[in-house]
């Protein structure tokens, strides 16, 4: 029979069964976490438990302390629904559609329906950076991008000329982003500095912190986890309160996992949830430039496969991923997202001695047509080291070895 629990009591059994707890056992750690006027005695809370895990009854004031409980955020464990059309969107504030958008361009006067157009048709392009072919999304962007910057040359107010190059700086974020993921580093360098500088011009502190994280995670897939700190350290110092700076502890966190460092690894992945913590839950999740709460599930599958922690919870998150970013009808939302926890649940199998499991996982990973070449990659490659080291002898895991090298170029 299909489970008819809600998804975050079916989520509360699944992570307590991945650290083989008992349900006094999580009921002891969650009240170690409640503020004093929340403490109730452990049978009492005991007695909630099991009616939340039944599905019976939700949490209300318990819900960031059990999300802290599990080590994530109270959006990712409780998520909001938060779904945008950008393209009616569009319709509905300004009444226009692309072409009359064009045409308004033209003109001599810039409104401020032709702004909320142009605002609005950005955030409808970082939207559709998770899925819209790569060499689509490039032509579509650099186009935009073309017409924002030629409004400087018409008539505008002071305040329009800094929401125009404030909308420049976003547009070449996305530019840049996709230039990277094409395999052309040099181009997106230049992009990514632009952008920086377009967002300091702006006053824009978001647009300066995702720039610093783009070069955060330009390191982090060159292998320089020195300068993933340093990139990361420069963009939370600009922007700390910003949701950006949750991403960019988090790329903190990934290369101190790399370098080996559980310890600072845990302190970075701990600082950006506090920060997600913080927020209001995003009003469009789809943004490629908006952490959502749900991407800290993300961050921190990516810590465990490479730290070697716990592989079953590595497990249980790579699994939360791909649920969390597939809509009911098994589109997937966030692809290459879902690529990576599938690496993470073919190393959990291949670390289990489950080979056939590990290369199906593996091989769906990299058939993707949308996929971000250097970012998937390196997380393969963590794939190809276990494979490497304990099934050199089989000629199945070779040959996989043989297309991550073809993926990342190697002869």
């Amino acid at each position: 029979m299909t489970d008819q629990r809600p998804e975050w009591a079916r989520r509360m059994v699944e992570e307590r069964a991945a650290r083989d707890w008992s349900q006094v056992q999580a009921v002891q750690r969650l009240l170690a976490r409640l503020p004093e006027d929340q403490v109730v005695s452990e049978q009492d809370l005991l007695r909630q438990w099991k009616r939340w895990e039944a599905g019976d009854a939700q949490p209300t004031k318990y819900r960031s302390a059990i999300a802290q409980t599990f080590g994530t955020t109270t959006g990712a464990f409780f998520p909001e629904k938060s779904r945008r059309d950008g393209h009616a969107e569009i319709l509905q504030v300004s009444g226009m559609d692309t072409v009359d958008i064009i045409a308004r361009l033209r003109a001599s006067d810039v409104d401020v329906a032709t702004l909320d157009a142009l605002r609005i048709t950005a955030d409808r392009l970082c939207c559709e950076y998770a899925y819209m072919p790569a060499d689509q999304l490039l032509l579509e962007g650099k186009a935009w991008l073309a017409r924002v910057v030629g409004l400087q040359h018409q008539r505008v107010s002071l305040a329009q000329h800094r929401e125009i190059i404030a909308l420049a700086g976003k547009l070449s974020l996305l530019v840049g982003c996709v230039e990277y993921d094409s395999g052309r580093p040099r181009d997106a360098e230049a992009t990514r500095q632009a952008a920086l500088m377009l967002g300091q011009e702006a006053g824009e502190l978001s647009v300066q912190g995702w720039a610093h994280e783009m070069r955060a995670w330009f390191a982090l897939t060159r292998g320089d986890y020195r300068g993933v700190i340093a990139a990361a350290e420069a963009g939370i110092a600009v922007a700390p309160t910003e949701s950006v700076a949750a991403q960019l502890y988090a790329q903190k966190a990934k290369a101190w996992a790399r370098l080996g460092d559980r310890s600072q690894t845990e302190v970075a992945l701990d600082k950006g949830r506090q920060i997600l913590e913080t927020q209001a839950y995003p009003e469009n999740i789809e943004n490629h430039f908006v952490v959502d709460p749900a991407k800290y599930d993300f961050y921190r599958m990516d810590a465990l496969r490479q730290t070697g922690g716990d592989l079953r919870l590595a497990g249980q998150l790579a699994n939360e991923v791909i649920r969390s970013g597939t809509d009911f009808d098994g589109t997937e939302r966030s692809p290459m997202r879902i690529a990576e926890a599938r690496v993470t649940l073919a190393v959990v199998a291949a670390r289990e001695g489950d080979l056939d499991t590990a290369l199906a996982y593996g091989e769906r990973a990299l058939a993707g047509e949308r996929r971000s070449l250097p970012s998937l990659a390196m997380v393969a490659s963590d794939l190809g080291r276990v494979l490497q080291t304990d099934y050199g002898n089989s000629s199945d895991a070779q040959e996989f070895v043989g297309h991550l090298r073809e993926l990342r170029g190697d002869r």
